[in-house]
């Protein structure tokens, strides 16, 4: 039973996405930890974040979804941010490609949530 957004499956992934990728920006150059860590870094909160504020508007079906969209935003973000990183070989590619498809699968649930999601 889903009694608060901590039980969404969305919301643990993306929560323990957000702590994986803030436990690595230190990896990064100390020149790339103001820039593209900080981009890494507010994205990367940004899903759970969203998740956790639309849940509360959740009665409100436009409102709920407009947050959803959000976090969908925010992971295509972060595939960005993270094929930069690999690109630019700052995190190894093996890393990066996990955290890829884990952001690509989340997103695809995030959107099956926001297309299935019926007020109650």
């Amino acid at each position: 039973m889903i009694r608060s957004f901590r039980d969404l499956e969305v919301y643990k992934e993306s929560y323990d996405l957000a702590i994986i990728v803030n436990q690595n920006v230190n990896k990064l150059p100390l020149f790339e930890k103001n820039d593209l860590g900080s981009q890494l870094r507010r994205a990367s909160k940004s899903v759970p974040a969203n998740i956790a504020e639309g849940w509360a508007k959740r009665r409100f079906e436009k409102e709920f979804k407009r947050h959803l969209d959000s976090a969908i935003g925010s992971c295509n973000e972060m595939e960005v941010h993270v094929n930069m990183a690999k690109d630019l070989n700052f995190w190894p590619s093996d890393f990066c490609e996990g955290l890829l498809k884990r952001y690509l699968f989340l997103g695809g649930k995030l959107t099956n949530l926001r297309n299935n999601w019926k007020t109650f």
